[in-house]
């Protein structure tokens, strides 16, 4: 399987690229990275240095992977945070040419724009450019439940209404819909959960929660449930495999006491997941 992944990328930490392509690398998939910008950190710090990239920068990055002749054998064009209007543009371009050299390739999008907490932290045009634009472009998409609210005008809380936008964001494009940090009113305290939907059905998996923030750790989750998904077609295999792998790295970072991501420590989670926990069909 060979993934182009357009995010990202840091120096210090692992958020976007720098989260995504080792873990997928570690599981055995062939990643070609092109980067938006190439920061010492993540923004979270506060204070940063280094470029974003142009948007005539990465379509030129791009097309030199095109000339190489490997875009027929690209499966997956995957995206995440998208810090500018014009980057859209160069990944809808990218995903329409992927696919005319390969139409059974898909496009995973990471509608990054927020979360319940701190509401959206992108520039305004994003989440609108996202839902009218590029969520309909996509076959997966992978956001929290937030985000999922803003995409389909909802507000997405108890299991059905959660379904339900769900199947208001399939209704725009995307046949499969990951839902991140779901949080029903009438779950057990100190859990969070995940649910997947497809033409198929959909399921739920539940895990503790772990209290910590973890930057980046949503760019590992959608790059582990869209390889395992198209390497399968099974979603609940591919979640029950990505909630392993996920729940295993965010314990060791916790229990490191570091901010940043424990990925190269995690790795052994990423290839040989435990399966610890039950993923329940609810549909």
């Amino acid at each position: 399987m060979k993934i182009l992944s357009i995010q990202s990328a840091v120096a210090y930490g692992h958020v976007g690229n720098s989260a995504a392509v080792f873990p997928l690398q570690r599981i055995g998939v062939e990643v070609l990275p092109v980067y938006t910008v190439t920061f010492s950190n993540h923004t979270g710090y506060g204070q940063w240095r280094g470029p974003m990239i142009s948007p005539d920068d990465v379509r030129e990055v791009v097309r030199g992977v095109q000339e190489r002749g490997a875009f027929g054998d690209i499966d997956v064009v995957l995206s995440g945070y998208q810090g500018g209007e014009g980057i859209a543009d160069v990944i809808l371009e990218t995903v329409e040419q992927v696919k005319a050299a390969n139409p059974s390739a898909v496009y995973a999008c990471d509608p990054v724009m927020g979360n319940a907490k701190s509401g959206c932290f992108v520039a305004p045009a994003i989440p609108v450019l996202l839902r009218e634009r590029v969520v309909p472009a996509a076959d997966i998409i992978t956001p929290n439940q937030f985000e999922l609210g803003f995409l389909t005008g909802t507000e997405p809380s108890d299991l059905e209404s959660t379904l339900a936008a769900a199947d208001a964001a399939r209704a725009m494009g995307p046949r499969t819909v990951l839902v991140t940090s779901v949080e029903r009113p009438d779950r057990p305290e100190g859990t969070i959960e995940m649910m997947a939907v497809t033409d198929d059905g959909a399921w739920i998996v539940q895990t503790p929660r772990i209290p910590m923030k973890a930057n980046g750790s949503g760019d590992v989750t959608a790059a582990l449930f869209t390889a395992h998904l198209r390497r399968t077609g099974d979603a609940a295999d591919a979640l029950a495999r990505t909630t392993s792998s996920v729940f295993a790295l965010l314990s060791m970072t916790h229990e490191s006491g570091q901010r940043e991501l424990q990925l190269i420590q995690a790795q052994e989670h990423y290839a040989d997941p435990q399966m610890q926990f039950d993923v329940q069909r609810v549909r």
